[in-house]
């Protein structure tokens, strides 16, 4: 069907509106938002009965939606690890949305499944990760760590005699999970994906900070026998913490285990040669999972699912089927480190991030994000009845109002309500508290200091108010 006149015109429209939205967000003082209530309201109306015009339906998308899109993308953006969404890579994203390539396999997406073959080495390069490890381009760190996982489970049973992608579980040997315990909920996730059982994990102690002890991990393997997973994490979720790679790696290959990470933001820090050493011996662990969409800026979503050991990899995630071309010896096959056959062409996206970026820009960007947290906290820490739990040594931290839960969460609604800044809330060893996550290359110095005022702001308007 002929492309007509008001379809390009619907296309212009939603470029002209996106670049206007972004626009807007940064210059913007305040970013309020309405509620799931409103614009539910807004949406709501039965199925239309009959079709209608491009130009008509974007402009009424657009009018709809408006209110409720959250400024992720702005510069004052604190409330969860999210990036800003580039502009680049979004120019990038909208292409791959107009290409319309399922990059399921080299001979239907040539171009795409080229394009995610450099990325995959680029991103071995820039992490410093081992450079034979294979690479699945995935949705997010809950995929990434479950592919990784997947691995995982089929190769420690296989060294047990056991082939799980042919024989499933039932009758294996049993699997020993070992996780610190202030892992991040998507781990569990995975884990119960794979039929490994959330709860039938051994919690291994950590520190103030949540860094796995390597201490209580030694002696826990002491009388451990069988397959064996240990999960360990590069950037705890609320002090952005890693966790002693270069102690706890060697514990586990003598155990003749096998090391997974969760690295869905701290695992960036290997890119600046600033503060490669938060996360020193990562490069000794078997698995990596980590996105795109934080710290790499790209559109979401994007993330990525490395293995050492390829033919690990392969036998989890292969899809093979008469009518699929295979790849020759020379290429390789995307659907080989997935878990789905159909998928976006998410490769073009990161590939334009990093062309955008550089090595250096992405260095630069980490140590920038960095640098603002330090300077936020210490901001907040001066004001008058809060309580920094830590001072920052990645891009996390958290901060408490008046020794309490309720005038805590009181300045989080009221940060909120001003829309100055957004910042979340969390629970961290039994208190509720202000988490500030610093994760955006738009974010500079100067916000910083206006979300610190913000933020003073917000716990003066709660004390008035007794």
């Amino acid at each position: 069907m002929p492309i007509d006149q008001d379809t390009l015109e619907a296309l212009q429209l939603a470029a002209r509106a996106g670049s206007d939205y972004r626009q807007r967000t940064v210059d913007a003082a305040t970013t309020p938002v309405d509620s799931y209530a409103q614009v539910l309201a807004r949406f709501a109306e039965p199925v239309p009965e009959t079709g209608g015009v491009p130009t008509e339906i974007i402009a009424d998308l657009i009018a709809r939606a408006d209110g409720g899109i959250r400024a992720m993308t702005g510069p004052r953006f604190f409330g969860w690890v999210i990036g800003s969404s580039h502009p680049t890579g979004v120019a990038a994203d909208w292409l791959t949305s107009a290409w319309g390539q399922n990059a399921a396999n080299v001979v239907a997406a040539p171009a795409a499944c080229a394009v995610e073959a450099v990325v995959a080495g680029w991103v071995l390069d820039l992490l410093d990760l081992p450079r034979e490890s294979s690479v699945g381009v995935v949705s997010g760190a809950t995929v990434a760590n479950t592919v990784c996982l997947a691995a995982a489970r089929g190769e420690v049973l296989r060294r047990a005699g056991w082939d799980v992608e042919a024989d499933g579980l039932f009758g294996a040997p049993e699997i020993t999970v070992m996780i610190g315990a202030d892992a991040h909920a998507t781990v569990f996730s995975g884990l119960r994906y794979l039929g490994l059982g959330a709860k039938r994990v051994i919690e291994i102690a950590t520190d103030s900070l949540g860094r796995m002890l390597a201490s209580d991990l030694a002696e826990r393997l002491e009388s451990h026998s069988g397959p064996l997973i240990v999960i360990a994490q590069a950037g705890q979720i609320n002090t952005g913490v890693s966790d002693p790679f270069a102690q706890i790696a060697p514990l586990v290959r003598k155990a003749g285990g096998w090391l997974h990470v969760d690295g869905a933001f701290g695992l960036w820090a290997a890119a600046s040669s600033k503060h490669r050493h938060l996360v020193a011996g990562v490069e000794q662990a078997d698995s990596w999972g980590t996105d795109g969409h934080k710290w790499l800026q790209t559109p979401y979503d994007g993330s990525f699912a490395i293995v050492r050991d390829e033919a690990a990899h392969r036998r989890a995630m292969s899809i093979t089927a008469s009518y699929l071309p295979g790849a020759a010896p020379s290429e390789r096959d995307p659907t080989s480190y997935v878990m789905e056959l159909s998928r976006r062409a998410r490769g073009f996206a990161m590939w334009a991030m990093i062309r955008q970026l550089g090595r250096t820009g992405v260095a630069a960007m980490v140590e920038q994000d960095i640098a603002v947290a330090q300077a936020m906290a210490a901001g907040m820490a001066a004001i008058e009845g809060a309580e920094l739990i830590a001072m920052p040594e990645l891009n996390q931290f958290m901060v408490r109002f008046g020794d309490s839960d309720d005038l805590t969460r009181a300045v989080l609604a009221q940060v909120q309500e001003d829309a100055v800044a957004f910042i979340g809330g969390s629970e961290w060893r039994g208190q509720w508290v202000m988490r500030v996550s610093v994760c955006s290359i738009a974010t500079t110095p100067e916000d910083g200091r206006i979300t610190v005022d913000a933020v003073r702001a917000a716990w003066e308007k709660v004390r008035a108010r007794g």
